[in-house]
């Protein structure tokens, strides 16, 4: 048989000196690689059944918790034109110090000695006021005199009547009786003629007593009637004169407070932080803003704003991780207890309308078992915020995060309990 391998061509080749055979070897860093990945696995693993804190993220800024304390612009509550800055920016005010002082741009007040020639007109109208006042009760006891005057009058011609009735009645029984003896022709005529006459004047006499009662009451009822209309007169006088005295009281008043609001005031102490009207001369409208005004304000907290879906799920009282803006941190938002440079709060206020499109408001207190909040804190500082919920396993957070599910409540809010048993109650 034809042996056409030399001696040594039997034996195995060095594996190295051929490149095959070296790259059928599983390579170093290959094994290295496959360490990694198992290790990794089993972290994993043990990760994902490790217990994770759901919560609810949003932002805002750091604002006082009572509204006093908020940053106040002050106003001109009437139309001028500046004529003195008596701060500056930055500068501190006490309550009351005079921030700036205007002067007056409509012409009904330029005149300066305008409240006293008001005080005037005052002074002159109760003086007719009182007048016409006195004229009143004059013209009312006139009216009671002249019913008085009536009735006593009234009686008078009443006697008077009352007596020419009897006289009457007597001149005509007489004239009866002696016409019955004149006929009888027992008395001559000039007798018989002189007790008619007589009747007759009785007659007359009775009659004018009569009218006169009439004419009395009439003409004490045109007197009484006139003086009736004058006493109204004099009311309706009276009264017009009592009402421009009360516009013109309310004039001076207005005029007074007027006057004392060209000094514009400061509502309450603070810093000036800012002035929103330069110069001198520059106009103001009623209303217009001049000057913000920062008030020392120890009552921090944080102005929050979450989304509307995740409302539902907060409650008074819940924690809340805060990370504020100038302050470094590292918050684990799972693991609040590894979070480095954060601070604790408790949610105080959940508003109950929305403040923003889609989001809600929630007002943050400092947790006051947890590290307090810097000093150095100022109003308006960005913030960022995570409401704790309840724990879940690492692995159920990822697959709700993965279908986009809302975090777990286990239980209901407090405030719900609470609005379930009331209603139950009733």
């Amino acid at each position: 048989m034809l042996n056409l391998f030399s001696e040594n061509g039997g034996k195995e080749l060095a594996s190295e000196k051929l490149y095959s055979l070296r790259a059928l070897k599983a390579p170093r860093a290959g094994k290295i690689l496959a360490r990694w990945f198992v290790g990794v696995f089993l972290i994993s693993l043990i990760i994902i059944f490790l217990p994770w804190q759901q919560n609810v993220r949003g932002g805002g800024k750091v604002t006082a918790f009572n509204p006093a304390n908020r940053p106040q612009t002050v106003e001109s509550i009437i139309g001028g034109r500046i004529k003195k800055w008596h701060f500056q920016e930055g500068d501190y005010l006490e309550k009351g110090d005079t921030v700036i002082t205007i002067t007056e741009v409509k012409e009904k007040y330029f005149d300066p000695q305008l409240l006293e020639r008001l005080n005037e007109q005052i002074q002159s109208k109760e003086k007719s006021i009182q007048s016409k006042k006195d004229k009143a009760l004059a013209l009312e006891r006139q009216i009671k005199a002249l019913f008085e005057g009536k009735d006593i009058k009234l009686t008078q011609v009443k006697a008077k009547l009352d007596a020419a009735h009897v006289q009457l009645q007597n001149a005509e029984n007489q004239f009866t009786r002696n016409k019955k003896i004149f006929e009888a022709g027992n008395i001559p005529l000039t007798k018989f003629q002189e007790f008619e006459y007589k009747y007759q004047g009785s007659l007359a006499d009775f009659q004018n007593a009569k009218s006169e009662g009439a004419r009395v009451e009439t003409e004490y009822l045109d007197k009484i009637s006139k003086a009736e209309s004058d006493f109204n007169n004099t009311l309706s006088e009276l009264y017009e004169s009592q009402a421009e005295l009360s516009k013109l009281n309310n004039e001076f008043s207005n005029t007074r407070i007027r006057s004392e609001q060209y000094q514009i005031l400061a509502p309450q102490s603070g810093v000036l932080v800012r002035a929103l009207k330069a110069g001198i001369g520059e106009t103001l409208k009623e209303g217009d803003a001049v000057c913000t005004i920062m008030p020392e304000a120890s009552d921090f907290a944080v102005e929050m704003y979450v989304a509307a879906n995740d409302v539902p799920l907060i409650k008074k009282g819940s924690t809340v991780r805060i990370e504020f803006d100038g302050w470094p941190g590292l918050q684990v938002s799972g693991w609040p207890s590894v979070s480095v440079g954060t601070f604790g709060g408790k949610v105080k206020v959940i508003d109950y309308i929305n403040m923003k499109p889609g989001e809600f408001r929630i007002l943050v207190v400092p947790d006051t078992l947890d590290q307090s909040w810097p000093k150095q804190l100022r109003i308006g500082t960005g913030i960022k915020g995570w409401v704790m919920l309840n724990d879940v396993p690492v692995w159920y957070e990822i697959w709700r995060q993965l279908n986009r599910f809302p975090p777990s409540l286990y239980s209901e809010p407090l405030d719900d309990i609470i609005n379930k048993k009331a209603k139950e109650a009733k």
